[in-house]
C-alpha cells in the first residue's frame, strides 16, 4: 500500500505480522486499538494480528495497547510478541482495563473492543471515518449489524440490552440504540470530556451518558456481533452485571430518580392536607377523613426530602462533571441566596407554630376534646416539620453552592 511502511516483523502461529507506520494521511493521524484483557491467550493474537492488518489496510499510523487485569495465562507474552504495548491495571474489573488502555494511548483516535474475537478487529474503518467526518463518539450497534446464532444469550437480546438501553436512552436523550456494544470510537479530546469514572462493565454506559450530558457527537453504525472463540466460561455475570448498568443508570438520573417522583409526591400531599384542613369530605360517594389527612402529611414530607436529595445529587453530578452544568444548576448559581430560602422555612415554620400555639390556647382555655381541630393541628404540624428541613436543607445545599462558585472563578473555562 503506498505510503506504508513496514517497522516490525514478528512471528507467532507460524505466520509472520508486521506493525506499520504511514504518513499517507495529510493529517498524521494516529489510532490506537486498545484492548481490555484478563486470561485471554485463546483469541487475544486473534484480535492483535487483525488490528494491525486494518491499520496496513487504512493506511493509518496505529498502536495496539493491551490493558492488562491480572491474566495469569500467556495473554502478555502473546501482545508482546506481536508488538502490542501492555499496561498492566491491578484495580480489577472491565472498566479498569479499559481506562488503563486508553489513558496509556498515543493515538488521536481509539477504538477499543474485546479481546475475544466477538468483535471483528479488522473492521475498524467505518469508525474512523466517522470520527473523521467530525463525531467525537462512535458507537457499534449490534442489533442493527447482526448478531450471529449464539452470540449473545436469549436474555440479554431480548430482555437485558434492549431494556437498559430503553432507560438510558429516555434519562439521558442520548441517541443510542445499544448502549452495550463493546466496540467504539472516539477521539483523545473527547474522552478527556467524558471523565468516566466507574471500574466495572458500567463503564460501557457511562462513557455513553457522559458524552451525551457533555453535548458530543455521537453516532451508531451497524457492527456485526460474533460468537466469542474462547475456551473458558465469559467474565459477564448476567444478573450482576445488569444490575451494575441499572444501579448506574439510576444515580446519575437525579430527574428521573429524585426530582420528578419526589415533586408527584409533595404536591399529591399538599393537595391532600388542603382539601382536607377544615374537616372530612366525601369524593365520589367516598368519605375522606383522617387517615387521608395523615397519608398527605406523609406524601408531602417525604416528596420535599426526596426532591432536596435530587437538587443536591444534581449539585454533586456537576461538580465532578463541569460541562454537565444543566438549566437548574445555572439557576442556583445565578439566583440561590441563603436569606431567602430560610426566609421560606421560618414562614412556615412560624405559621404551623402559631397555628399549634392558639390550638394550644383554646384547649387550655376549654378544658375539653377538641376533635374539630385535629385535622388543622395535622397541617400545623406538617408545615413546622417542612419549614425545618428547609432551614436546615438551605445551609448544606448553601455549602455546595459557594463550592461550585469558587470553581467557576477559578475555571472559567469550564464553565
Amino acid at each position: 500500500m503506498k505510503g506504508v511502511t513496514p517497522t516490525k516483523s514478528l512471528a507467532h502461529g507460524g505466520e509472520a505480522f508486521q506493525s506499520w507506520s504511514t504518513q499517507s494521511r495529510p493529517s498524521g493521524l494516529k489510532v490506537s486499538a486498545v484492548i481490555p484483557c484478563l486470561n485471554e491467550e485463546d483469541t487475544l493474537g486473534i484480535c492483535i494480528k487483525k488490528a494491525w492488518h486494518c491499520f496496513k489496510k487504512l493506511g493509518v499510523d496505529g498502536e495496539v495497547v493491551v490493558g492488562d487485569n491480572g491474566s495469569t495465562d500467556r495473554s502478555v507474552e502473546i501482545a508482546e510478541s506481536l508488538g502490542a504495548r501492555v499496561v498492566h491495571q491491578p484495580i480489577k474489573g472491565y472498566g479498569a482495563a479499559l481506562t488503563a488502555g486508553i489513558e496509556a494511548a498515543e493515538g488521536d483516535i481509539i477504538v477499543m473492543a474485546d479481546a475475544d474475537d466477538s468483535y471483528d478487529w479488522s473492521a475498524m474503518g467505518p469508525f474512523v471515518e466517522k470520527i473523521e467526518e467530525g463525531y467525537d463518539l462512535v458507537m457499534g450497534n449490534r442489533f442493527k449489524g447482526g448478531i450471529r446464532p449464539g452470540a449473545m444469550p436469549l436474555l440479554h437480546r431480548y430482555l437485558g440490552n434492549p431494556a437498559l438501553s430503553t432507560l438510558a436512552r429516555i434519562f439521558y436523550c442520548a441517541p443510542v440504540g445499544d448502549f452495550h456494544c463493546g466496540m467504539r470510537a472516539f477521539t483523545k479530546e473527547a474522552y478527556q470530556k467524558m471523565k468516566p469514572r466507574t471500574t466495572g462493565m458500567e463503564f460501557a454506559t457511562e462513557m455513553v451518558t457522559n458524552s451525551a450530558r457533555s453535548g458530543l457527537r455521537i453516532i451508531e453504525i451497524p457492527t456485526v456481533l460474533y460468537p466469542d472463540k474462547r475456551t473458558r466460561a465469559p467474565h459477564l455475570r448476567s444478573f450482576r452485571d445488569g444490575w451494575r448498568h441499572l444501579r448506574f443508570i439510576m444515580t446519575y438520573a437525579p430527574n428521573y430518580l429524585y426530582i420528578v417522583p419526589g415533586a408527584l409526591l409533595l404536591v399529591l400531599g399538599l393537595l391532600l392536607q388542603f382539601a382536607l384542613i377544615d374537616g372530612p369530605i366525601r369524593l365520589f360517594g367516598h368519605y375522606v377523613g383522617i387517615h387521608f389527612l395523615a397519608l398527605g402529611s406523609l406524601l408531602s414530607l417525604v416528596g420535599f426530602n426526596v426532591v432536596t436529595l435530587g437538587v443536591l445529587a444534581k449539585v454533586i453530578i456537576t461538580h465532578q462533571h463541569p460541562r454537565l452544568k444543566n438549566g437548574l444548576m445555572k439557576w442556583l448559581l445565578n439566583y440561590f441566596t441563603l436569606e431567602a430560602v430560610l426566609i421560606v422555612g421560618v414562614v412556615l415554620l412560624l405559621v404551623g407554630a402559631g397555628i399549634d400555639i392558639a390550638l394550644l390556647w383554646r384547649w387550655l382555655s376549654v378544658g375539653g376534646p377538641m376533635e374539630d381541630s385535629v385535622h388543622i393541628a395535622f397541617v400545623a404540624t406538617n408545615a413546622i416539620a417542612l419549614g425545618v428541613n428547609t432551614i436546615f436543607s438551605s445551609f448544606l445545599l448553601n455549602m455546595f453552592i459557594i463550592e461550585e462558585k469558587e470553581e467557576s472563578n477559578a475555571f472559567p473555562e469550564n464553565y
